[in-house]
C-alpha cells in the first residue's frame, strides 16, 4: 500500500495484493496500532499493484485478463525473516522477492497506465508493512518484540483484488496462481 496511508481512502480505488494470513498472528496487533490499512480492513499483505484501475473500469474482460495473467505464474513459498525500513515504514522483507516482482511487472506490462504507487518510486520493493508513519522508537519497539518470533513462512497461491468504498477495503476477486505441478519446478 502507499507510504502515505492517512486513513482517508478514495471510493473506487483498487489494489492487487498477495495476502499473508500466516503473518497475522505475529504482526496483526502491531498493524492495528501502527498501520491504517489494517483499520481499513486490509489483512497483512504484500502489494502487487497500487493503485490499480478504478473500480468502474473493472469489467469481465479485466477480470478474465487478470485470471489468465496470474494463472501463468507458479505458486511459491516465501519467508519473512528480516526487517527493512523506508523513512516512515517498518516492514518484513519477503524472500525470495523475485516472484513478487514478477507479478507486479506482469500487471504493469499489461496496464502501463497504472504504474506502481502512481510512479512515485523508481524501484518497487516488495514488503509487508508492520508500521508506518510512526516515530523511530515505535519501529524499534515493534522490531525488538518480533525479531525472536521470525521467520514467518507463507505459501503464495493467489493474488486478490480489493476495492475501497471510501472508508474500508473489500475483497472483490481472487486469482489463483498455477499449482505446484511439474510445469512449476
Amino acid at each position: 500500500m502507499p507510504e502515505d496511508q492517512s486513513g482517508l481512502y478514495q471510493a473506487g480505488e483498487t489494489v492487487l495484493l498477495v495476502t499473508v494470513p500466516e503473518a497475522e498472528p505475529l504482526v496483526g496487533g502491531w498493524r492495528q496500532r501502527f498501520d491504517s490499512s489494517a483499520g481499513a480492513r486490509l489483512p497483512a499483505h504484500v502489494t502487487v499493484l497500487y493503485p490499480f484501475l478504478d473500480h468502474g473500469r473493472i469489467d469481465a474482460d479485466v477480470l478474465g485478463t487478470l485470471e489468465w495473467l496470474f494463472g501463468s505464474h507458479c505458486a511459491f513459498d516465501v519467508r519473512f525473516e528480516d526487517f527493512g525500513r523506508f523513512p516512515d515504514v517498518l516492514f518484513l522483507v519477503p524472500t525470495p522477492g523475485g516472484p513478487l516482482r514478477a507479478l507486479t511487472q506482469a500487471v504493469c506490462e499489461r496496464w502501463p497506465e497504472v504504474p506502481p504507487y502512481g510512479g512515485r518510486f523508481a524501484e518497487v520493493v516488495p514488503h509487508l508493512t508492520v508500521a508506518h508513519g510512526q516515530e523511530r522508537r515505535a519501529f524499534d519497539e515493534a522490531e525488538a518484540a518480533l525479531t525472536g518470533r521470525l521467520p514467518v513462512i507463507a505459501h503464495v497461491s493467489a493474488v486478490r483484488l480489493f476495492a475501497c468504498d471510501g472508508e474500508s477495503w473489500h475483497e472483490q476477486a481472487a486469482f489463483p496462481l498455477r499449482g505446484r505441478g511439474e510445469s512449476c519446478r
